[in-house]
């Protein structure tokens, strides 16, 4: 018997058994199906204290940098001294719904448009954090496309501190409760992009921004 015919064998072998256990195989799924549904959470390390000291501090570990502002209108020139503290250019993109925010006024140029390999900043929201790994969690959708916070080296996101999460768990217990089903594409991202595959070297900007400013700040 060649190789071929014993794969075939066992194929066969297989759907024989299936065959004969259908009653319990439809038990199992329906159980199955049932147990995702219910959405279990397995064990958990507690998030201790606040919620945003918590968050900041994991941001700091990943090397993302992280202002606060209580006006949403002084974002943009938190932005703009950033950007020139590092000597970095001032024009790039944002997400249509930050487009309102007086950037120009704080001496930017940035566009509300679809990102492109040369657009060295992008500015975007968040659909919420993780305190417990300082990570951003973003869902695609027309007025919030990826590539804003993919393609620039730098990205700035702009998060509301109350959405703030205490883990990767209540983010996604977040998404099934305000969408009737997920988005096309679902991003965590803690902090600048980074590789060690070649010779344990770390690489900051392998597959994505060098950079990752947090700035939080309420919506009004």
């Amino acid at each position: 018997m060649n190789a071929r015919e014993k794969i075939l064998g066992k194929i066969r072998d297989a759907q024989l058994r299936s065959n004969a256990n259908n009653g319990a195989s439809v038990e199992n799924t329906l159980s199955i199906a049932q147990h995702l549904a219910q959405h279990p959470r397995g064990p958990q390390p507690p998030v201790i204290g606040d919620l945003l000291k918590n968050f900041k501090e994991r941001c700091l570990k990943l090397s993302s940098d992280v202002l606060e502002t209580t006006n949403r209108g002084d974002v943009p020139n938190l932005v703009a001294r950033y950007l020139n503290e590092k000597n970095l250019p001032t024009q790039g993109v944002c997400w249509p719904l930050l487009s309102a925010l007086p950037w120009r006024e704080a001496g930017l140029d940035i566009q509300s448009r679809p990102s492109n390999s040369q657009d060295a900043v992008g500015v975007t929201g968040a659909f919420c954090a993780i305190a417990e790994t300082g990570t951003l969690m973003t869902l695609s959708g027309k007025e919030t496309p990826p590539s804003t916070s993919l393609l620039p080296e730098t990205h700035v996101a702009i998060l509301e501190p109350s959405r703030i999460v205490a883990s990767m768990e209540d983010a996604w217990e977040l998404v099934r409760k305000e969408f009737k089903q997920p988005p096309r594409v679902v991003n965590f991202i803690s902090g600048p992009s980074r590789t060690a595959d070649i010779e344990m070297t770390v690489t900051m900007g392998a597959h994505g921004p060098y950079r990752v400013l947090v700035i939080i700040a309420p919506l009004t």
